[in-house]
């Protein structure tokens, strides 16, 4: 298999020589947030650029830079917010600037799954679409991580989500480094809790409690770890595996744009 192609690393003439082989480009979408006391504020852009990395090899595609200030809601030290009207505009100018190059294919892939930043990003999207009629004939894709990876959708089931047995397997096959001894946990009330609906860690008050008012909305103060699964159930093989499913659906994308 031939090494990725990423952007950020390559020239002028090695990008114009790309253009001529293939029309798509990745664009990594991840965030900077806590992941509990065991995984790094980066595990979203691993995983990520780890799959677009994969397809990449696969089929000449070329990776963009990861864009990684997005916006995660928690407020846990380490986590860096980015408003969610911000991350679209910031999405929707490296979608036009792309598609001024002349790239046909652009597929942003997210390795963060809050439900805020995936509105904002899918609407993005949109948008750009809608803003540029002139340019009907590019393709925009959003991708999840792990979308059609049995293995990933059955931690989805299991209501393994942030910085569970996934993401944690996930950083084990890419980044061993970076995952850290011990499994801390916030207590068991708080665990269940948001592992029913990660979007339970947000407290919502209203000084007037009328259906018009729009609520205050912050994390709630007696989460201090923020994990919504079950880490110690990781192994770097099962990362390998997700990767490998994950990877699969992706290159099937790209050889459905490409064909067109």
């Amino acid at each position: 298999m031939a090494d990725p192609l990423l952007w950020e690393h390559m020239t002028v003439e090695d990008i114009r020589l790309a253009m001529q082989t293939t029309q798509t480009v990745l664009i990594p979408c991840g965030c900077i947030e806590q992941h509990g006391y065991h995984l790094p504020t980066r595990t979203d852009c691993y995983a990520a650029e780890a799959i677009c990395r994969g397809a990449s090899a696969a089929t000449g595609c070329l990776v963009a830079p990861t864009v990684a200030y997005t916006f995660s809601g928690g407020e846990l030290p380490g986590t860096i917010n980015i408003p969610t009207p911000v991350v679209s505009l910031l999405v929707m100018e490296i979608l036009r600037d792309l598609s001024r190059q002349g790239w046909r294919n652009l597929v942003l892939v997210q390795g963060h799954g809050g439900s805020e930043n995936v509105q904002a990003i899918h609407a993005a999207a949109d948008m750009f679409l809608r803003a540029h009629p002139d340019r009907s004939g590019i393709n925009v894709a959003v991708h999840m991580i792990g979308q059609g990876s049995p293995l990933a959708a059955e931690g989805l089931a299991s209501r393994d989500f942030h910085a569970g047995y996934v993401e944690t397997s996930l950083i084990l096959a890419i980044a061993p480094e970076d995952v850290r001894e011990g499994r801390e946990l916030d207590t068991p009330e708080l665990v269940e809790m948001m592992r029913q609906d990660p979007d339970n860690y947000q407290l919502r008050t209203k000084n007037v409690e009328h259906p018009d008012v729009v609520p205050h909305i912050h994390q709630r103060p007696e989460i201090q770890v923020g994990i919504m699964g079950d880490p110690e159930r990781a192994s770097a093989e099962l990362g390998r595996r997700i990767i490998d499913e994950s990877v699969e659906t992706l290159v099937e994308l790209i050889g459905r744009l490409e064909e067109r």
